[in-house]
C-alpha cells in the first residue's frame, strides 16, 4: 500500500477491531511511495495484493500488456484541497500564472489538480507545474511558499493559521471533482488465480474496517489508530479527519466500483497522453471478488 495516513489507519482499525483476525487473514504490509511501486510490486510476485492506492497507473500498464485487475474500490472520494500561503490567492482562478506543487507528471495528484483547474476556467498551459514529491511534500512546500498552491489532506484543515495557509473555498476535490476515484484495490492475474480465496477475504475484512470508520461509534478508535501511528497526540488533525468521513462517507463500504469511475480514470488518461485507447471493463476489471466478499462480510 502506498504511504498515507488514510490507508494506515484503515489497516491499524482492521487490525485493532478484529477483522483480519475473524476472518483468518495474516496481513504482511510493504508500505510504498506511490501506485506505479505497488503495480511493479504485483507484476514482480512481491505482493499479491495492493489495498489501495490511486489507479490511474493501471490502465496505461495493461495497455502494454501487464496481466493485473482492478477488484473493488477504497477510497471513492478525495479528502484533499488547493492550499496556498499567499494572501493574494482567494480563488482556483487566481491560480493562472502560479507555480503549483503535484507529483510527477500524469500522477493523481497532477490529474487532480488540473481537472479542478479545468473546472473553474483556468488557462492549465499558464499554470507551471512543479514535482515536488508526495502531497505531504507539496503541503510542505505550500507552506514554506516554495511553490504558490498545491494539493493537501483535509486533517490539516484546522491548522491552517499555524502553518501559515489557507484553503481555497473552491478547491476542495470531494466537492469539485466527486466523479474522480482517489483509490482502488487491486491484484494480478495469478494471485487471482492462485490466491482468489484469501484475496475475498481480506476484501471482507476491508468492507467491515470501511463500514465500521463510516459509523458514528468509530471515533475513539479513530484517535487511537492515528496516535499510535504518529506517536503523538494529535487530536485536532484526527478529529477533522473523522468528521469529514462521517460528513462526507468516501468510502466503498460495498466495495463498489463503477464502470463509470474506472472509465472516467481511462478517459482523464488519455486526455494526459498516458494511455493510448478506452480498454474495456473486462480487461481492466473484474468485480466478482469484492461481490463475493462483501456476502462474506455480511
Amino acid at each position: 500500500m502506498t504511504q498515507g495516513m488514510t490507508g494506515l489507519v484503515v489497516q491499524e482499525i482492521a487490525e485493532s477491531q478484529g477483522y483480519f483476525k475473524a476472518f483468518d487473514v495474516v496481513p504482511k504490509v510493504t508500505l510504498v511511495s506511490d501506485g506505479g511501486k505497488c503495480v511493479a510490486a504485483l507484476l514482480s510476485g512481491a505482493a499479491k495484493l495492493c489495498a489501495w492506492s490511486g489507479f490511474n497507473q493501471l490502465m496505461p500498464a495493461i495497455e502494454k500488456g501487464a496481466k493485473i485487475k482492478i477488484l473493488a474500490g477504497a477510497l471513492n472520494l478525495a479528502s484533499v484541497c488547493l492550499y496556498t500561503g499567499r494572501d493574494d490567492i482567494q480563488t482556483v482562478k487566481d491560480l493562472e500564472g502560479k507555480v503549483l506543487g503535484i507529483g510527477a507528471a500524469g500522477s493523481v495528484l497532477h490529474q487532480m489538480t488540473t481537472l479542478i483547474l479545468q473546472k473553474h476556467g483556468v488557462d492549465v498551459s499558464k499554470v507551471q507545474f512543479r514535482n515536488v514529491g508526495s502531497m505531504i511534500d507539496v503541503l510542505k512546500a505550500v507552506s514554506a511558499k516554495t511553490v504558490d498552491a498545491g494539493l493537501g489532506d483535509v486533517d490539516v484543515f484546522d491548522q491552517q493559521a499555524q502553518l501559515g495557509i489557507h484553503a481555497l473555498p473552491d478547491g476542495m476535490a470531494w466537492k469539485e471533482i466527486p466523479e474522480y476515484t482517489n483509490q482502488g484495490t487491486y491484484a494480478s492475474d495469478v494471485a487471482l488465480r492462485d490466491h482468489r480465496e484469501v484475496i475475498v477475504r481480506t476484501l471482507a475484512a476491508y468492507a467491515k474496517a470501511y463500514r465500521f470508520i463510516s459509523g458514528p461509534t468509530s471515533k475513539e478508535a479513530f484517535l487511537a489508530a492515528r496516535e499510535k501511528l504518529t506517536g503523538q497526540k494529535d487530536p485536532t488533525s484526527s478529529i477533522t479527519q473523522w468528521n469529514w468521513i462521517q460528513a462526507n462517507q468516501p468510502y466503498a463500504t460495498d466495495l463498489t466500483l463503477s464502470d463509470e469511475r474506472i472509465n472516467f480514470v481511462q478517459k482523464l488518461n488519455m486526455q494526459f497522453g498516458i494511455q493510448k485507447t478506452q480498454l474495456s471493463i473486462a480487461q481492466v476489471a473484474d468485480m466478482s471478488l469484492a461481490r463475493d466478499a462483501v456476502k462474506k462480510a455480511g
